[in-house]
């Protein structure tokens, strides 16, 4: 294989149907201007040239595509049922003692009262404490740069997430 040439992930994505291409960037992101976006750029000759589209489609959420991408993800302590990828990425959840979780349920309870959305965090790689932490951290900000937060978070998760699409075999 070339450096030219588009991984076979990145050829699949480019080649589905409109419909199953939504699909898939739907569950990688809950925004429908998002995932519009994407597949208006579509074919991708590298997944670079995704994650840059996907940056760029992120940078320009107005706040209700914020709220709608936010609302596709759980609180962190808990994923969703039967969903491989939430469960994966709060991995550093699953092994939290049960006063980490409590502590982690009241901290999320606390957040969206403050901010009225999920904490959103980029959870990949990240340990319960380290969670913890940034939840007391951000929850003193204020919502604007908060939001600006969560849209930095965004970004790293949906880049993950397409990551998990390009390299699919």
């Amino acid at each position: 294989m070339t450096s030219t040439s588009t991984p076979p992930g990145l050829a699949r994505f480019n080649a589905l149907e409109e419909h199953a291409a939504f699909a898939a960037l739907h569950e990688a992101c809950a925004s429908t201007a998002w995932a519009r976006r994407l597949l208006a750029a579509r074919p991708y000759a590298a997944p670079d040239d995704l994650y840059t589209a996907s940056d760029a489609a992120t940078a320009e959420l107005s706040a209700e595509d914020l709220a709608e991408a936010m609302a596709g993800h759980p609180p962190i302590g808990r994923p969703k049922p039967g969903d491989p990828t939430s469960a994966r990425e709060q991995r550093g959840m699953a092994g939290a003692s049960e006063g980490l979780k409590t502590e982690m349920l009241e901290l999320n309870l606390a957040y969206q009262e403050r901010f009225g959305h999920v904490f959103l965090i980029c959870a990949t790689g990240r340990t319960g404490e380290q969670m913890r932490d940034a939840v007391k951290e951000r929850i003193g900000n204020a919502p604007e740069q908060e939001r600006e937060i969560v849209r930095t978070e965004l970004g790293k998760i949906n880049r993950i997430r397409l990551a998990r699409i390009v390299e699919a075999d």
